[in-house]
Protein backbone atom coordinates (compact mmCIF):
# COMPACT_ATOMS: atom_id res chain seq x y z
CA UNK A 1 0.00 0.00 0.00
CA UNK A 2 1.54 3.19 -1.08
CA UNK A 3 3.15 5.37 1.53
CA UNK A 4 2.35 3.23 4.47
CA UNK A 5 4.53 2.89 7.37
CA UNK A 6 5.00 0.63 10.06
CA UNK A 7 6.49 1.14 13.59
CA UNK A 8 7.93 -1.26 15.64
CA UNK A 9 7.46 -0.87 19.48
CA UNK A 10 10.23 -3.45 20.42
CA UNK A 11 8.99 -5.01 23.85
CA UNK A 12 10.22 -8.67 23.47
CA UNK A 13 7.34 -10.97 23.52
CA UNK A 14 5.02 -8.39 23.95
CA UNK A 15 6.05 -6.30 20.81
CA UNK A 16 4.14 -4.75 18.17
CA UNK A 17 3.22 -3.04 14.85
CA UNK A 18 1.63 0.49 14.06
CA UNK A 19 0.81 0.65 10.72
CA UNK A 20 -0.01 3.64 9.79
CA UNK A 21 -1.70 4.78 5.91
CA UNK A 22 -4.69 5.05 3.75
CA UNK A 23 -6.89 2.76 4.36
CA UNK A 24 -5.04 0.59 6.69
CA UNK A 25 -8.17 0.33 9.24
CA UNK A 26 -9.63 -2.74 6.08
CA UNK A 27 -5.87 -5.27 7.70
CA UNK A 28 -7.92 -5.67 10.80
CA UNK A 29 -9.15 -8.91 10.16
CA UNK A 30 -5.76 -10.20 9.73
CA UNK A 31 -4.25 -8.69 12.57
CA UNK A 32 -7.06 -10.41 14.70
CA UNK A 33 -6.25 -13.56 12.96
CA UNK A 34 -2.67 -13.26 14.26
CA UNK A 35 -4.22 -12.97 17.62
CA UNK A 36 -6.32 -16.32 17.35
CA UNK A 37 -8.84 -14.69 17.83
CA UNK A 38 -12.56 -16.84 17.71
CA UNK A 39 -15.07 -13.84 18.34
CA UNK A 40 -14.13 -9.85 19.38
CA UNK A 41 -15.86 -7.14 21.29
CA UNK A 42 -15.68 -3.83 18.62
CA UNK A 43 -16.01 -0.55 20.91
CA UNK A 44 -16.59 2.33 18.78
CA UNK A 45 -17.27 6.47 18.58
CA UNK A 46 -17.19 6.59 15.07
CA UNK A 47 -20.05 5.40 12.53
CA UNK A 48 -20.63 1.90 11.71
CA UNK A 49 -19.62 2.39 7.66
CA UNK A 50 -15.99 3.40 9.61
CA UNK A 51 -16.01 0.71 11.33
CA UNK A 52 -14.26 -2.23 9.75
CA UNK A 53 -15.65 -6.06 10.42
CA UNK A 54 -12.88 -7.96 12.12
CA UNK A 55 -12.98 -10.90 10.25
CA UNK A 56 -14.58 -13.23 13.02
CA UNK A 57 -17.74 -13.29 15.04
CA UNK A 58 -18.55 -9.80 16.68
CA UNK A 59 -20.12 -7.53 18.84
CA UNK A 60 -20.23 -3.60 18.32
CA UNK A 61 -20.64 -1.89 21.67
CA UNK A 62 -21.10 2.42 20.90
CA UNK A 63 -18.54 4.48 22.55
CA UNK A 64 -18.16 8.27 22.92
CA UNK A 65 -14.87 9.82 22.80
CA UNK A 66 -14.01 12.84 25.54
CA UNK A 67 -13.17 13.60 28.84
CA UNK A 68 -17.01 13.44 30.40
CA UNK A 69 -17.52 9.15 29.38
CA UNK A 70 -13.70 8.66 30.78
CA UNK A 71 -14.49 7.33 33.74
CA UNK A 72 -15.25 4.03 36.03
CA UNK A 73 -19.08 3.96 34.78
CA UNK A 74 -18.02 3.43 31.12
CA UNK A 75 -15.45 0.92 31.98
CA UNK A 76 -17.74 -1.04 34.19
CA UNK A 77 -20.00 -1.00 31.11
CA UNK A 78 -17.66 -2.02 28.85
CA UNK A 79 -16.49 -5.09 31.03
CA UNK A 80 -20.33 -6.37 31.18
CA UNK A 81 -20.30 -6.19 27.65
CA UNK A 82 -17.63 -8.31 27.26
CA UNK A 83 -19.32 -10.70 30.00
CA UNK A 84 -22.81 -10.89 28.37
CA UNK A 85 -20.65 -11.74 25.38
CA UNK A 86 -18.89 -14.08 26.54
CA UNK A 87 -15.69 -12.82 25.52
CA UNK A 88 -12.79 -14.91 27.33
CA UNK A 89 -8.86 -14.70 27.65
CA UNK A 90 -8.50 -16.21 23.94
CA UNK A 91 -10.80 -13.66 22.23
CA UNK A 92 -9.62 -9.72 21.32
CA UNK A 93 -10.99 -6.23 21.87
CA UNK A 94 -11.06 -3.42 19.55
CA UNK A 95 -11.06 -0.11 19.97
CA UNK A 96 -12.11 2.64 17.02
CA UNK A 97 -11.62 6.41 18.34
CA UNK A 98 -9.54 9.18 19.97
CA UNK A 99 -7.78 8.77 22.84
CA UNK A 100 -10.02 8.88 25.72
CA UNK A 101 -11.53 5.42 23.98
CA UNK A 102 -8.36 4.15 23.52
CA UNK A 103 -7.27 4.61 26.78
CA UNK A 104 -11.03 3.39 28.63
CA UNK A 105 -10.83 0.35 26.24
CA UNK A 106 -7.30 -0.58 27.20
CA UNK A 107 -7.84 -0.62 30.75
CA UNK A 108 -10.87 -2.61 30.40
CA UNK A 109 -9.42 -5.05 28.06
CA UNK A 110 -6.11 -5.25 30.76
CA UNK A 111 -8.67 -5.91 33.58
CA UNK A 112 -11.03 -8.24 32.00
CA UNK A 113 -10.20 -11.52 32.78
CA UNK A 114 -6.93 -9.98 33.96
CA UNK A 115 -5.74 -9.70 30.42
CA UNK A 116 -7.28 -10.08 27.20
CA UNK A 117 -5.60 -8.89 23.74
CA UNK A 118 -6.29 -5.28 22.66
CA UNK A 119 -6.27 -3.48 19.03
CA UNK A 120 -6.39 0.19 18.42
CA UNK A 121 -7.48 2.21 15.64
CA UNK A 122 -7.03 5.42 16.82
CA UNK A 123 -8.99 7.86 14.39
CA UNK A 124 -8.03 11.45 15.74
CA UNK A 125 -4.83 12.86 15.24
CA UNK A 126 -4.23 12.66 19.03
CA UNK A 127 -4.19 9.37 19.10
CA UNK A 128 -2.54 8.67 16.40
CA UNK A 129 0.63 10.47 17.16
CA UNK A 130 0.04 9.70 21.05
CA UNK A 131 -2.90 8.72 23.20
CA UNK A 132 -2.91 4.82 21.40
CA UNK A 133 0.98 4.38 21.90
CA UNK A 134 3.04 2.78 24.55
CA UNK A 135 0.65 0.66 26.59
CA UNK A 136 -0.52 3.46 28.89
CA UNK A 137 -4.60 2.76 29.26
CA UNK A 138 -6.60 4.82 32.63
CA UNK A 139 -9.96 6.76 33.56
CA UNK A 140 -10.19 10.21 35.02
CA UNK A 141 -11.16 10.84 39.06
CA UNK A 142 -12.75 14.09 40.00
CA UNK A 143 -9.44 14.86 41.52
CA UNK A 144 -7.44 14.22 38.94
CA UNK A 145 -6.57 12.99 34.98
CA UNK A 146 -5.79 9.15 34.51
CA UNK A 147 -5.29 8.39 37.94
CA UNK A 148 -6.43 4.86 37.97
CA UNK A 149 -5.02 3.34 34.93
CA UNK A 150 -2.28 -0.08 33.86
CA UNK A 151 0.18 -0.42 31.20
CA UNK A 152 -1.39 -3.20 28.66
CA UNK A 153 -0.14 -3.46 25.79
CA UNK A 154 -1.71 -3.51 22.43
CA UNK A 155 -1.63 -6.49 19.77
CA UNK A 156 -1.38 -4.04 17.25
CA UNK A 157 -2.09 -0.42 16.28
CA UNK A 158 -3.37 0.56 12.64
CA UNK A 159 -3.42 4.63 12.32
CA UNK A 160 -6.36 5.32 9.22
CA UNK A 161 -5.12 8.39 7.94
CA UNK A 162 -8.40 8.49 6.06
CA UNK A 163 -9.82 8.75 9.48
CA UNK A 164 -8.64 12.60 9.69
CA UNK A 165 -10.59 13.40 6.46
CA UNK A 166 -13.63 13.98 8.87
CA UNK A 167 -12.34 15.73 11.40
CA UNK A 168 -13.26 19.06 12.37
CA UNK A 169 -10.28 21.78 12.18
CA UNK A 170 -10.59 22.03 16.32
CA UNK A 171 -9.48 18.11 16.50
CA UNK A 172 -6.59 18.89 14.27
CA UNK A 173 -5.04 21.48 16.36
CA UNK A 174 -5.89 19.39 19.00
CA UNK A 175 -3.12 16.91 17.78
CA UNK A 176 -0.72 18.97 16.54
CA UNK A 177 -0.16 19.87 20.54
CA UNK A 178 1.52 16.61 20.97
CA UNK A 179 3.27 17.09 18.20
CA UNK A 180 5.13 20.35 18.94
CA UNK A 181 6.04 19.03 22.28
CA UNK A 182 7.88 16.88 20.63
CA UNK A 183 9.79 19.37 19.27
CA UNK A 184 11.43 19.67 22.52
CA UNK A 185 12.59 16.35 22.73
CA UNK A 186 14.03 14.53 20.15
CA UNK A 187 12.24 15.32 17.02
CA UNK A 188 12.39 19.04 15.85
CA UNK A 189 11.11 20.30 13.08
CA UNK A 190 7.94 18.08 12.12
CA UNK A 191 5.85 20.44 10.63
CA UNK A 192 7.25 20.47 7.28
CA UNK A 193 6.36 16.72 6.97
CA UNK A 194 3.61 15.73 5.13
CA UNK A 195 0.90 14.40 8.19
CA UNK A 196 1.57 10.72 7.55
CA UNK A 197 5.17 11.16 8.05
CA UNK A 198 4.46 13.61 11.20
CA UNK A 199 2.38 10.48 12.69
CA UNK A 200 5.23 8.08 11.83
CA UNK A 201 7.76 10.43 13.31
CA UNK A 202 6.26 11.23 16.76
CA UNK A 203 5.18 6.93 16.85
CA UNK A 204 8.96 6.25 16.29
CA UNK A 205 10.00 8.78 18.63
CA UNK A 206 8.06 7.06 21.37
CA UNK A 207 8.33 3.76 20.56
CA UNK A 208 12.18 4.23 20.56
CA UNK A 209 11.42 5.74 24.60
CA UNK A 210 8.82 3.01 25.53
CA UNK A 211 11.03 0.16 24.44
CA UNK A 212 14.25 1.62 27.38
CA UNK A 213 11.59 2.79 29.84
CA UNK A 214 8.30 1.28 29.57
CA UNK A 215 6.59 1.62 33.20
CA UNK A 216 7.68 5.10 33.60
CA UNK A 217 10.63 4.57 35.48
CA UNK A 218 13.20 6.92 34.11
CA UNK A 219 13.77 9.00 30.46
CA UNK A 220 9.94 7.72 29.71
CA UNK A 221 9.16 10.88 31.95
CA UNK A 222 10.33 13.18 29.02
CA UNK A 223 6.77 12.29 27.15
CA UNK A 224 5.32 14.19 29.46
CA UNK A 225 6.76 17.39 28.21
CA UNK A 226 3.77 20.27 29.17
CA UNK A 227 1.51 17.66 30.57
CA UNK A 228 1.58 18.59 34.32
CA UNK A 229 0.08 22.38 33.69
CA UNK A 230 -2.06 21.00 30.68
CA UNK A 231 -3.35 18.43 32.65
CA UNK A 232 -4.25 20.98 35.44
CA UNK A 233 -5.81 23.62 32.85
CA UNK A 234 -7.98 20.66 31.50
CA UNK A 235 -9.28 19.76 35.09
CA UNK A 236 -10.03 23.70 36.04
CA UNK A 237 -11.47 24.18 32.84
CA UNK A 238 -13.73 21.32 32.63
CA UNK A 239 -12.51 20.25 29.61
CA UNK A 240 -13.36 23.42 27.94
CA UNK A 241 -9.93 22.67 26.81
CA UNK A 242 -8.67 19.86 25.03
CA UNK A 243 -5.62 17.91 25.72
CA UNK A 244 -3.59 18.74 22.69
CA UNK A 245 -4.54 22.14 23.51
CA UNK A 246 -3.69 22.11 27.13
CA UNK A 247 -0.75 20.24 26.69
CA UNK A 248 0.70 23.34 24.30
CA UNK A 249 -0.09 26.02 27.02
CA UNK A 250 2.32 23.55 29.40
CA UNK A 251 4.54 23.47 27.06
CA UNK A 252 4.87 27.49 26.85
CA UNK A 253 4.97 27.16 30.57
CA UNK A 254 7.45 24.64 30.65
CA UNK A 255 10.04 27.24 28.39
CA UNK A 256 8.52 29.85 30.85
CA UNK A 257 9.80 27.89 33.67
CA UNK A 258 12.89 26.81 32.27
CA UNK A 259 13.89 30.13 32.39
CA UNK A 260 12.68 31.26 35.50
CA UNK A 261 15.13 28.49 36.80
CA UNK A 262 18.35 29.39 34.45
CA UNK A 263 17.82 26.05 32.64
CA UNK A 264 17.17 28.13 28.92
CA UNK A 265 18.20 31.76 28.11
CA UNK A 266 15.63 34.39 26.25
CA UNK A 267 15.72 32.78 23.42
CA UNK A 268 14.70 29.51 24.47
CA UNK A 269 12.38 30.53 26.57
CA UNK A 270 10.88 32.32 23.39
CA UNK A 271 11.40 28.88 20.99
CA UNK A 272 8.96 27.53 23.02
CA UNK A 273 6.50 29.97 22.12
CA UNK A 274 7.30 30.39 18.74
CA UNK A 275 6.91 26.55 17.85
CA UNK A 276 3.91 26.25 19.62
CA UNK A 277 2.35 29.13 18.05
CA UNK A 278 3.57 28.14 14.50
CA UNK A 279 0.98 25.29 14.46
CA UNK A 280 -2.09 27.76 15.37
CA UNK A 281 -1.89 26.20 19.07
CA UNK A 282 -3.30 28.51 22.02
CA UNK A 283 -0.18 29.79 24.03
CA UNK A 284 -2.74 31.87 26.74
CA UNK A 285 -3.48 30.30 30.19
CA UNK A 286 -7.62 31.14 30.01
CA UNK A 287 -8.09 33.93 32.35
CA UNK A 288 -10.69 32.32 34.27
CA UNK A 289 -8.18 29.70 35.45
CA UNK A 290 -7.51 30.42 39.12
CA UNK A 291 -3.70 29.96 39.72
CA UNK A 292 -4.08 28.50 43.15
CA UNK A 293 -6.48 25.87 41.79
CA UNK A 294 -3.72 25.10 38.78
CA UNK A 295 -1.16 25.03 41.39
CA UNK A 296 -3.14 22.31 43.70
CA UNK A 297 -3.77 20.53 40.47
CA UNK A 298 -0.37 20.24 39.82
CA UNK A 299 0.85 19.33 43.05
CA UNK A 300 -1.54 16.30 42.63
CA UNK A 301 -0.43 15.27 39.40
CA UNK A 302 0.64 11.54 38.97
CA UNK A 303 3.70 11.78 37.26
CA UNK A 304 4.81 14.16 40.01
CA UNK A 305 6.07 11.27 42.18
CA UNK A 306 5.57 11.37 46.38
CA UNK A 307 7.06 14.88 46.14
CA UNK A 308 4.85 18.04 47.69
CA UNK A 309 5.45 22.07 47.89
CA UNK A 310 6.48 22.11 51.24
CA UNK A 311 8.56 18.55 51.38
CA UNK A 312 10.57 18.20 48.12
CA UNK A 313 8.95 20.77 45.40
CA UNK A 314 7.51 20.13 42.68
CA UNK A 315 9.26 18.35 39.46
CA UNK A 316 9.10 18.82 35.33
CA UNK A 317 10.05 17.85 32.47
CA UNK A 318 12.04 20.72 31.41
CA UNK A 319 14.34 21.12 28.54
CA UNK A 320 17.96 22.37 29.84
CA UNK A 321 21.59 22.15 29.07
CA UNK A 322 21.64 18.24 28.57
CA UNK A 323 17.80 18.45 26.66
CA UNK A 324 14.97 17.67 28.32
CA UNK A 325 15.07 16.16 31.66
CA UNK A 326 12.73 15.30 34.60
CA UNK A 327 13.52 18.06 37.34
CA UNK A 328 12.91 17.45 40.86
CA UNK A 329 12.67 19.57 44.19
CA UNK A 330 11.22 22.70 42.00
CA UNK A 331 10.11 25.71 44.73
CA UNK A 332 6.96 26.20 44.72
CA UNK A 333 7.59 30.12 44.73
CA UNK A 334 9.36 29.49 41.32
CA UNK A 335 6.61 27.77 40.17
CA UNK A 336 4.14 30.59 40.73
CA UNK A 337 6.74 33.03 39.61
CA UNK A 338 6.32 30.77 35.96
CA UNK A 339 2.62 31.30 36.00
CA UNK A 340 2.27 34.60 36.88
CA UNK A 341 4.61 35.77 33.96
CA UNK A 342 2.25 33.84 31.76
CA UNK A 343 0.21 35.43 29.03
CA UNK A 344 -3.77 35.27 29.69
CA UNK A 345 -6.33 35.19 27.95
Amino acid sequence: MTGTHEVKVPLGDRSYVTRIGKGVRHDLPRFVAETGARKAVVVTARPRAWTPDPGVPHLVVDAHDGEPDKGFAALESLCRHFARFGLNRGDVVVSCGGGTTTDVVGLAAALYHRGVPVIHLPTTLLAQVDASVGGKTGVNLPEGKNLVGTYWQPSAILCDTEYLETLPEREWINGYGEIARCHFIGRPDLQSLPIHKQIAASVELKASIVAQDERDSGMRHVLNYGHTLGHALEIATDFELRHGEAVAIGTVFAGRLAGVLGRLDEAGVAEHLDVVASYGLPTKIPGNADPDRLVSLMRADKKRGSSTESDGGFAFVLSGPSGAELVTGIPGHKVREALAGMPRG
